[in-house]
């Protein structure tokens, strides 16, 4: 078995978390419970939420990304698979994950819905109040796995939060086949 290139390739959602802030009456008039965590099931709800916002900023997230980012930050070699689409919102995520090393060609989808997001209220109190669209990241299709790149590996690290549509799930068992056959390791995250 050959040295790998990378030292963890991740798969998971693609999120772009969007932090803003807010007071207490704006969360009142959304109507979420002040330091919860909501999803939301649409692009059109999670674009009225958006126009809502005031200004704010974009940081490229998701449990696997970030935990990649951490990798590299550290000087390790990282891929990221996750599935954005061809809006803002995904190109803010590509440049954000290239631009610190992480190796990410992941074909964008085209068409609804959108990049995931995940829309964050922060109160003067500090409380977050989070609001998650999932977005594109639930299509990842199993034509998107590269596999030279898991293969090329020495850990394969799998996002569980992604393991409940059945369309990633495919994929990542496909990427398990993969790495697995590679004879490298696979990793399973609980969140």
């Amino acid at each position: 078995m050959s040295t790998p290139t990378y030292d963890v390739v991740a798969i998971g959602n693609a999120i772009v978390d969007i932090l803003a802030t807010a007071d207490d009456a704006f969360i009142a008039e959304i109507g979420v419970a002040k330091g919860s965590m909501q999803l939301m099931f649409s692009s059109e709800e999670a674009d009225a939420l958006y126009a809502k916002m005031g200004p704010g900023m974009e940081i490229s997230g998701g449990s696997a990304a970030n935990t990649v980012a951490g990798i590299a930050a550290l000087g390790g070699k990282c891929g990221f698979i996750g599935q954005v689409a061809d809006d803002q919102l995904g190109q803010v995520f590509a440049h954000d994950v290239r631009s610190i090393g992480i190796e990410f060609a992941t074909p964008v989808r085209a068409g609804d819905p959108t990049t995931g997001r995940c829309l964050i209220f922060v109160t003067p109190d500090g409380q977050r109040t989070m609001n998650t669209f999932l977005g594109a990241g639930q299509y990842l299709p199993a034509a998107a796995i590269d596999t030279a790149m898991i293969a090329d590996s020495a850990i394969l690290y799998l996002e569980g939060y992604l393991w409940d549509p059945e369309e990633p799930r495919a994929a990542m068992r496909a990427a398990i086949d993969c790495a697995r056959g590679a004879g490298r390791k696979v990793a399973f995250t609980l969140s």
